[in-house]
């Protein structure tokens, strides 16, 4: 007599936030897999969802809410992770239904949540589980945490009282997980942290050892190995949220001499002494303009990201314009910029001299019209120029691709016309034909 089959339990995931949550909701998803789960991509066909949440400022709270909702009308069995979960009074005053709440970065609290509403499979199908887990980005690049929380206190932020303080990584684990992606295919390793220059700190920077070398637990010795272990492979390591610490010098020579991507993303986040204090900046803006020299000089190709709040309490005009004088003094080639906003918790909240709203988008569009002049005469000066770029989507007409100026979702892309020989997650040479605000055109390279 045949055995009578079990059906298999159906996860469905929806994953909100940054980076730093995307690879929580991996390890989630990896974890799942290797129990024997399924992931549903329906709502309707999940025997249960699970939202990872973001809870940084009011607008990401008001879509975890919305995508709570949605999950709770259209399958009616929720589990809710993440950042918001932080702050399990909000989630629970909003969506008193849900059937758990966790906090970020909570792998055994999520699954004992999934185990006591849908039990576990009882034969996990461990061999359904790559090396390098389940992956939520596309195939050719994945972003590898090195650290999770945050030892600073900047006062506009509640990251820490949601994430902690820092822990980071071993750094055989985080090794160990670079070759598995390399391995895969993957083309582009993505550090990324809520600090990545602080990396090791929390170990004292005790020395590891992964396949018999020893490497120090420290950003400088662990981005040199990456960079290393990615050249073999012929793989880009880009470098995300570094604080603009002294040690930071030492990898732009890494940069120069090709082992990791000349690429750096510096959250300044303001120029002027004062607001730097209130906002308990671990920086001042006459130091961080000599250092771009500096870093330029020993790299003249190196990308500098950074992201500005603009109408942070006590903000004046005078104070905002000499924003606007270090945005032309540095001439970064890629510039976020956000209004300030009262998250619940943000201890700037206390401050006196709130900027009223109006005056912040105000700000914030005559700060985005300065770095778009900026961003559009770079950009200007790559036209001619010869580059290898990476393959991210293939339409009918048209190929998406990156430079090494670009990192994915946040920058700008480079367009070619689709030649019919040309696949998602490969390396091509082009020649650049043009440019606007953000983006290039350009054309491929033949021998």
């Amino acid at each position: 007599m045949p055995s009578l089959k079990h059906p298999v339990p159906k996860v469905g995931f929806v994953s909100l936030g940054c980076p730093k949550a995307l690879v929580d909701s991996e390890q989630i998803l990896t974890q799942l897999r290797a129990e024997g789960y399924d992931i549903s991509p329906t709502y309707a066909d999940a025997d249960l969802v699970v939202i990872n949440t973001c809870g940084f400022i009011d607008s990401a709270v008001e879509e975890s809410l919305d995508a709570i909702g949605e999950a709770l009308a259209e399958n009616g069995k929720v589990i809710v992770t993440g950042c918001l979960g932080a702050k399990s009074d909000v989630v629970k005053q909003a969506h008193p239904q849900v059937l758990a709440v966790t906090g970020p970065h909570a792998l055994p609290e999520v699954m004992a949540a999934i185990h006591a509403h849908l039990p576990q499979p009882h034969d996990p199908y461990i061999s359904l589980i790559p090396p390098q887990g389940i992956r939520l980005t596309p195939k050719h690049y994945a972003y590898v945490k090195i650290s999770e929380g945050c030892n600073h206190r900047c006062t506009f932020c509640i990251i820490p009282s949601m994430r902690g303080d820092l822990v980071s990584r071993p750094v055989n684990q985080i090794m160990q997980e670079a070759e598995n992606l390399l391995a895969a295919g993957v083309k582009e390793l993505l550090v990324i942290s809520q600090d990545t220059s602080a990396y090791g700190v929390d170990m004292k920077y005790r020395t590891g050892f992964w396949q018999g070398r020893p490497i120090k637990t420290r950003m400088t010795e662990l981005v040199r190995a990456l960079g290393e272990l990615a050249h073999d492979a012929n793989a880009w390591v880009r470098l995300h949220y570094v604080y603009p610490y002294p040690h930071v010098d030492e990898v732009i020579p890494l940069m120069a001499e090709g082992k990791v991507l000349p690429y750096l993303d510096v959250p300044f986040q303001h120029a002027s002494p004062r607001i730097l204090k209130m906002m308990k900046r671990p920086a001042n803006a006459e130091n961080n303009l000599v250092r771009i020299q500096q870093w330029r000089a020993i790299c003249p190709d190196i990308t500098l990201r950074s992201t500005f709040i603009v109408g942070f309490p006590g903000e004046t005009e005078a104070e905002f314009e000499e924003l606007l004088e270090f945005l032309q003094e540095a001439q970064l080639d890629r510039v976020g910029c956000f209004t300030y906003s009262p998250v619940a918790g943000a201890a700037a909240n206390a401050l006196s001299g709130h900027v009223p709203e109006e005056e912040k988008e105000e700000r914030r569009a005559r700060f985005m019209a300065v770095q778009e002049e900026i961003s559009s005469a770079r950009l200007t000066r790559k036209i001619g120029k010869r580059m290898t770029v990476l393959v991210d989507e293939i339409r009918k007409n048209q190929v998406i691709a990156r430079s090494a100026a670009d990192a994915p979702e946040i920058d700008g892309v480079v367009y070619l016309a689709n030649t019919g020989n040309i696949k998602t997650g490969e390396f091509i040479e082009v020649e650049i034909t043009g440019s606007d605000t953000h983006d290039l055109q350009a054309r491929i390279v033949t021998a």
